[in-house]
């Protein structure tokens, strides 16, 4: 697994990852999770007192490169997203078509 880009926000981290075939989404997910809390509970020992057990949610969302959405709007999305998540929304970004149909059913109402 290589890592192309990460982005941290305040409540979330956007990563660009390189996943060979043989590896699940959900493993390298996994790995990663699991890496970094180690690194921050390592770093800052303090944190385990608020986490209550767990750094991270159990959940995450994935979303692959093809169908419509290259490497370069993934790129330019992570490298850009403190300035762009105020006027668009991921959906919006990586999904224009269903983003297109819900404004669509906004504006009929």
């Amino acid at each position: 697994m290589e890592m192309l880009a990460i982005e941290v926000a305040e409540d979330h981290v956007h990563l660009y990852v390189e996943i060979p075939p043989q590896q699940s989404v959900g493993s390298a997910v996994g790995k990663f999770k699991n890496l970094s809390a180690r690194f921050l509970t390592q770093r800052y020992p303090h944190l385990r007192r608020y986490l209550l057990g767990a750094v991270w949610s159990p959940s995450y969302f994935a979303r692959t490169i093809g169908e419509g959405v290259t490497a370069e709007t993934v790129l330019k999305y992570i490298e850009t997203h403190d300035e762009h998540a105020a006027r668009v929304s991921a959906q919006a970004e990586f999904f224009p078509k269903v983003a297109a149909g819900k404004r669509r059913a906004r504006n009929k109402t």
